[in-house]
């Protein structure tokens, strides 16, 4: 069995979000767009600093981003995420995302991961303190 193809999601993340790619969200070759992917995780990398910093968050790095398999129309998209780093007003996310194909014959497949930083803002946009009591 390849690396990347397991049987079992994450148990040391939280799911944060699931989506299924439709036939739009394609290229020209029948895989989904990695931009498209790219928008996903970026809204799946905010809901854990969203709730860290207790506010308003902005993303403001993009760390690393791999893609490890393509993504197919009627993937279910599972979206994993874990806390790396809570800094003075910054978190640093991983994230990680599986695709569920063949419901008859499960295969999980490990289809992208990515470390994002995202930055607490209050209602300016400028740089605020994150909560210690949420650190």
């Amino acid at each position: 069995m390849p690396p990347d193809i397991t049987t079992q999601l994450p148990t040391d993340m939280d799911l944060v979000m699931r989506v299924m790619p439709m036939p739009a969200d394609a290229n020209g070759n029948g895989d989904i767009f990695g931009g498209w992917i790219m928008a996903q995780v970026d809204l799946a990398g905010s809901v854990l600093p969203a709730r860290v910093a207790k506010g308003r968050i902005t993303t403001v790095a993009v760390n690393e981003f791999i893609f490890k398999q393509p993504v197919s129309v009627g993937d279910l998209l599972s979206f994993y995420a874990r806390v790396e780093r809570v800094g003075r007003t910054s978190i640093t996310v991983h994230v990680a995302v599986y695709a569920e194909r063949n419901p008859a014959d499960l295969v999980v497949v490990k289809v992208t991961e990515a470390n994002l930083t995202f930055v607490a803002i209050d209602r300016e946009g400028n740089p605020r303190e994150i909560p210690r009591a949420a650190v």
